[in-house]
């Protein structure tokens, strides 16, 4: 399970720098919690172009994750790890999402099936990452530039499931999953 961090996990702040800034969605962690109990390995992709752009730093990065960890261990939902890109747009990048590296280097490593994994995020470029990587499904949040993105870029999402939000997704997933695991008992 692939998931954007700023707008979809939380709040959308504009290059989120400082730990304080860290403010989890309603319902997040319930989300994260139910996807590992299904027995999902969850991954954060995020690009973080101030870095690329001069505003912050690695370290600042670092110091907003282990506030997220923070958040998310009193949710009692955890990561298994944190993919970021720090270029700026138009630098060379492994990792920058559309590109689907990270997602490779987590199949990789955690002996993942990526045509079984989902790609939640509120931008196009989160779905095309996952599409890129051959997920199952990207999902659109409507959290975030979600609602933005429905709208203006709706003719491209016709392969992707639109949510709510985070917790939305979370509830189509663990309900498709149980759908097909009842088809297949079949």
């Amino acid at each position: 399970m692939f998931l954007d961090r700023d707008g979809t996990l939380i709040q959308e702040r504009e290059y989120l720098s400082r730990p304080e800034q860290v403010v989890l969605l309603p319902g997040a962690g319930r989300a994260l919690r139910g996807l590992r109990r299904a027995g999902f390995k969850l991954f954060i992709v995020s690009n973080q172009s101030g870095v690329g752009r001069g505003l912050f730093t690695l370290e600042d990065v670092a110091r907003v994750h282990a506030r997220l960890t923070e958040a998310l261990a009193a949710e009692k939902a955890r990561l298994e790890r944190i993919y970021v890109a720090p270029e700026a747009p138009g630098a060379p990048s492994r990792g920058r999402k559309p590109l689907p590296q990270f997602l490779f280097d987590a199949r990789d490593e955690f002996q993942l099936n990526l045509s079984q994994s989902y790609f939640i995020g509120d931008k196009l470029s989160d779905l095309q990452c996952g599409w890129n990587a051959g997920v199952k499904k990207s999902i659109l949040v409507r959290t975030g530039y979600g609602r933005e993105v429905e709208q203006r870029d709706g003719a491209q999402l016709a392969a992707a499931v639109v949510v709510e939000d985070l917790a939305a997704a979370a509830d189509w997933i663990l309900q498709t999953e149980a759908a097909e695991k009842s088809l297949a008992a079949r």
